[in-house]
């Protein structure tokens, strides 16, 4: 499985945002492209411990679905996201766009060592490998949302 810490890894993302205009359209989902745009740059701070969400009553099975963030298998459409997670209120496209693009190379840079050790609010705590392949796992997610 590819990590957000493999160069060709972080130069495929950085393409596919490339594509996205403030026009996109989703294929699933609810969120508009700025607010998807701003909702993975979030993640990203999650995972560099810039955001510390408390730990949510679904982490008492969160142990279910640990697997599924580093494994081989796609994550499913409209897959549930953690409290708070989803991006309701307008965004700004380019403004979003720039702070994902921000947060992708830092973490990329940073590699391994920029990760949290503070839990996943559902999941649990991640090993700063599974954290890199989580977060390619989850802009991908949300890059086929959005068709690039």
């Amino acid at each position: 499985m590819q990590s957000i810490f493999e160069e060709k890894a972080k130069k495929e993302i950085l393409f596919r945002i490339e594509k996205l205009t403030p026009q996109s359209q989703r294929v699933w989902g609810k969120m508009e492209v700025s607010q998807m745009l701003a909702h993975c740059a979030n993640a990203m701070l999650l995972a560099m411990g810039k955001l510390k969400p408390k730990r949510q009553w679904l982490s008492i099975v969160g142990w279910l679905f640990r697997s599924s963030y580093s494994s081989e298998k796609k994550f499913p459409r409209n897959v549930q996201t953690i409290k708070g997670g989803a991006v309701t209120d307008e965004k700004d496209f380019l403004f979003e766009k720039d702070r994902l693009i921000s947060a992708i190379n830092e973490m990329h840079q940073g590699g391994e060592n920029i990760c949290t050790d503070h839990p996943h609010p559902i999941m649990g705590k991640f090993s700063p490998s599974e954290w890199g392949i989580g977060m390619y796992k989850h802009l991908d997610h949300h890059l086929r949302q959005f068709g690039v």
